[in-house]
């Protein structure tokens, strides 16, 4: 049966735009992301299906509705795979070069599995073993495998260490996986391992009496002058000046074909007057969060974006239009604290923002930390608890992916 093409997987009634994927990004040593695992669920009516069922159709029939490039880039995907994908072979209709098979940890190394994972091989798949514990059963497997899988939550500090011990020297590249800290970072660098995965990257590095570099405090007084409802102009442009590396970020955005303007921006003047007071500052706030990204992982800005497009699709979602550019700054601004490497707390002191934002961001319980609790629950692929957020705030499930494809798209036109 031939494959359905884009356009008809995105047919009305066909039920493919129901596919739900999430992707969690795996870094190198020098946090450049290596690859994406993309993480799957069928639809609602499986929201409490584990993902080791994840069967060959959803795999397939996901990949093409988001499309490649949109969730990885140039980077590779992780593609998990159990027994019946592995049988099925459906693998084999992405391209070796793009993926990596990420064999679950539930299936068995039975002949029948062996062989379906020595003709991957031998067909130049690159194969990973998930949750990896060092175990005599997973010897026939090891001798095709390229990657090793640790689970930094499930072994103790001796087993992560041991395992790395063992089979770096076989030439086995090593992931340490939900890692959640720099120091956790650190340890497995420590131990011989070469990628990492894990929210570590969004989470601050706190140091006491730390100053936010004045660069940084320009543009965080940036974002504060565009965020309150009667913006001052002239603020906003005393402030570009104090940064003129900021105006050369604008004009470089909004000159490019990405923007589509007719008539080409010379200044700051003609930026409010050709886009409006919203789209201004939108523009505004991401090359100011932009530029203060410079030390840090490029993934945390793609992070940014994506959370702010997906809170403003959601927002739309729920009929709570007038607040877009709103919803859009709460997921801008939700990676803040790893930005600056400060308390979230004390960062918002310095932010004229609307009192629902600020509650939100705090932590508070409000309709837009809804918003953000459902971002985060798809980004975490944590299907359960995305759907409950899913009632309660009167979004269609079914929905969401196309959400999630739209700010994607969004978010890699704007930062590659």
């Amino acid at each position: 049966m031939p494959l359905p093409t884009p356009t008809e997987s995105l047919s009305p009634g066909s039920g493919l735009h129901e596919r739900f994927i999430a992707r969690q990004p795996i870094f190198d040593r020098r946090l450049r992301v290596f690859g994406y695992e993309l993480l799957f669920r069928a639809g609602p009516q499986n929201v409490f299906e584990p993902r080791e069922q994840a069967s060959s159709r959803v795999i397939v029939d996901s990949t093409m509705v988001f499309d490649l490039d949109t969730l990885i880039g140039s980077t590779k995907a992780f593609i998990n795979a159990n027994e019946e994908a592995l049988q099925r072979g459906s693998v084999r209709l992405l391209p070796p070069a793009r993926i990596v098979v990420e064999i679950l940890e539930g299936v068995e190394p039975s002949p029948a599995m062996v062989r379906a994972c020595t003709e991957l091989h031998e067909d130049g798949y690159t194969l990973a073993l998930d949750d990896f514990v060092d175990h005599p059963k997973w010897k026939p497997l090891i001798g095709l495998a390229s990657i090793l899988k640790v689970d930094f939550r499930a072994l103790d500090a001796d087993a992560r260490k041991a395992i790395a011990k063992r089979y770096r020297p076989k030439g086995l590249e090593l992931v340490a996986e939900k890692v959640e800290t720099q120091a956790e970072v650190r340890e497995a660098e420590e131990f011989g391992y070469q990628y990492f995965q894990g929210f570590f990257f969004c989470r601050p590095q706190m140091i006491s009496g730390r100053d936010i570099p004045a660069a940084k405090l320009t543009c965080l007084r940036l974002l504060s002058a565009v965020a309150t409802p009667e913006m001052s102009f002239n603020d906003v442009e005393g402030l570009l000046k104090q940064e003129p590396a900021l105006v050369y970020k604008l004009l470089r955005y909004l000159n490019s074909p990405l923007m589509g303007l007719r008539n080409e921006v010379h200044g700051v003047r003609d930026a409010i007057v050709l886009l409006g007071e919203d789209e201004f500052r939108r523009w505004i706030s991401i090359v100011a969060l932009v530029s203060m990204a410079g030390d840090k992982p490029s993934e945390l800005i793609h992070t940014a974006l994506l959370r702010a497009h997906f809170c403003e699709e959601l927002a739309l979602l729920i009929g709570d239009t007038s607040r877009r550019s709103d919803f859009f700054l709460m997921g801008l601004l939700s990676v803040i604290d790893a930005l600056l490497d400060q308390p979230m707390e004390q960062i918002l002191g310095h932010l004229a923002l609307s009192r629902e934002v600020r509650l939100a961001l705090s932590g508070g319980k409000n309709s837009f930390r809804d918003v953000y609790d459902a971002v985060a629950a798809y980004e975490r692929a944590d299907w359960e608890i995305l759907s409950a957020i899913a009632a309660r705030i009167g979004a269609e499930e079914k929905r969401l992916p196309d959400c999630y494809r739209k700010a994607a798209e969004k978010s890699r036109l704007i930062f590659g």
